[in-house]
């Protein structure tokens, strides 16, 4: 009897402990379901509703970052700066910002130079980075690429500085000459003297002022505004009789040959300008007693015929790195022929405006000593006309969208070297 009440009091304790046990296990079950491990840190840092749609339509690059530095969200544009490389943010100046801010919650602003990827000539990129808090475990970063501001704001700054100085020379020299002449009243061959020169510094000025109005114009106006077909054999004699007088001081000769009865589609004042640019420049920079020509032809091409004007010397030739520049505002390859020819260093990049705003582009081949050939490539009057007659037609059916923006994006090309050697031979003009 006592044998029976033993076992079963031990039966009884046995079902108690084991029933506690499980409770127990139970409970230690549910402490480590609930526990945050290593691996579940990334599981748990979600984003707060709406985050992900607003950081989507950002223009600014973004990176969301977790308590353990760890990327939460990245935008393509994130990966395609460089930002973000192993699921890690790669840039160490960003993620001591975003330690920091983490730390004590507030907002930091900086901005950084980085290297550029996969260039090894020293590029940098230049960048604004914004970091804030999310919520009580994450920290957001935005960073806004700020190379293309920072190249516009030192073309403008450099602008601003080439025009000064372009225009303190003559008004200077104007102011120095007005004293002399007053000073030398009484000797009328001095007053002579420097009154040619104080007109040599007028028209200077007058024509600095003048193409520094006609680039501002072919950057800010629409040229098919009022565009009509233009016979390139006009525009050629215009150009000719335009420079006839400074040819027949060096004894050049001006050849003008090539296709006839060929038409372009554009407005005919700054076509006149373009191509009247380049025949200057090519018997400003030509020996005495050498030829230019002038020679256009219809070309095929990508997207409809175009027609080709090439501009022939026989001058000093530009040297490869002065090339890659000759179409800047203001750069002269010798600054020493300009002045003394009246240049403004405005009129190839006037020719390349006008080019790129009606659907074309301007080309140069040249070598030192050799001569240069500038190629003006522009679509011909019905193919331009027929491509702005559906462009209109588009934008009426679209409510008014704007013109096509890609003819503002040519950029010069190499030529073919023999654009002009491979026309007709050219008829030579009085």
């Amino acid at each position: 009897m006592d044998v029976n009440a033993a076992v079963a009091a031990v039966a009884a304790i046995a079902g108690v402990l084991t029933g506690v046990i499980a409770m127990l296990a139970f409970r230690w079950s549910e402490r480590e379901q609930k526990r945050p491990t290593r691996s579940s840190l990334h599981t748990d840092a979600v984003l707060p509703p709406g985050v992900d749609t607003v950081l989507s339509v950002l223009r600014s690059s973004a990176v969301v970052l977790d308590e353990a530095d760890g990327v939460v969200k990245a935008s393509s544009a994130a990966y395609a700066l460089g930002l973000v490389r192993g699921g890690k943010l790669a840039v160490e100046p960003m993620l001591q910002m975003a330690r920091d801010t983490r730390r004590d919650g507030e907002i930091r602003q900086v901005e950084l130079d980085l290297p550029r990827r996969g260039t090894g000539r020293g590029e940098v990129l230049a960048v604004s980075a914004r970091v804030a808090p999310l919520g009580s475990r994450l920290v957001l970063l935005l960073v806004e690429d700020l190379t293309e501001a920072r190249r516009i704001e030192a073309v403008r700054r450099d602008f601003v500085a080439n025009v000064s100085h372009e225009l303190k020379t003559p008004v200077g020299a104007l102011s120095l000459l007005s004293e002399a002449v007053m000073d030398a009243s009484d000797d009328p061959e001095a007053v002579q003297r420097f009154a040619g020169r104080m007109q040599i510094e007028a028209t200077r000025l007058t024509n600095l002022v003048q193409e520094l109005i006609d680039l501002s114009r072919v950057q800010n106006d629409d040229p098919l505004e009022d565009a009509e077909p233009v016979r390139v054999d006009e525009l050629v004699a215009e150009a000719i009789d335009r420079c006839r007088h400074q040819a027949g001081t060096k004894q050049i000769t001006m050849a003008a040959g090539g296709t006839a009865d060929l038409r372009v589609w554009g407005n005919r004042g700054q076509l006149a300008a373009a191509l009247g640019n380049l025949v200057e420049n090519a018997v400003n920079y030509s020996p005495a007693r050498t030829r230019v020509g002038i020679a256009a032809r219809r070309v095929n091409a990508p997207g409809g015929e175009h027609i080709e004007i090439a501009v022939t010397d026989q001058g000093i030739g530009i040297s490869e790195k002065d090339k890659e520049r000759i179409f800047e505002r203001f750069y002269r390859v010798d600054p020493a022929r300009s002045r003394a020819t009246g240049g403004t260093g405005l009129g190839l990049a006037i020719v390349k405006h006008v080019a790129a705003s009606h659907g074309g582009e301007v080309t140069v081949w040249s070598a030192e000593g050799q001569g240069s050939t500038f190629t003006l490539r522009l679509p011909e009057a019905a193919t331009a006309r027929d491509r702005a007659h559906q462009q209109t037609a588009r934008e009426t059916r679209a409510g008014g969208a704007g013109l096509d923006e890609e003819a503002g994006r040519s950029t010069p090309t190499s030529p073919d070297s023999t654009a002009y050697e491979t026309l007709p031979a050219p008829e030579v003009l009085p």
